[in-house]
């Protein structure tokens, strides 16, 4: 049980992560500002999911 808990915790932690790089990316390749990609990258998926919907 131990061991599907840690898998969970891992997949969840470098979701997050990989959510925050790509918003940052997206965010900076849009509107090259550093500021926006440091905001958008702290909203992660939620920037993600909006751009997708929109753009």
């Amino acid at each position: 049980m131990e061991e599907k808990k840690t898998v969970v915790n891992k997949t969840v932690k470098s979701g997050i992560t990989f959510g925050s790089a790509l918003a940052m990316v997206i965010s900076y390749t849009t509107w090259h500002s550093v500021g926006w990609a440091i905001f958008h990258g702290l909203l992660s998926w939620l920037y993600v999911i909006y751009f997708v919907l929109k753009y």
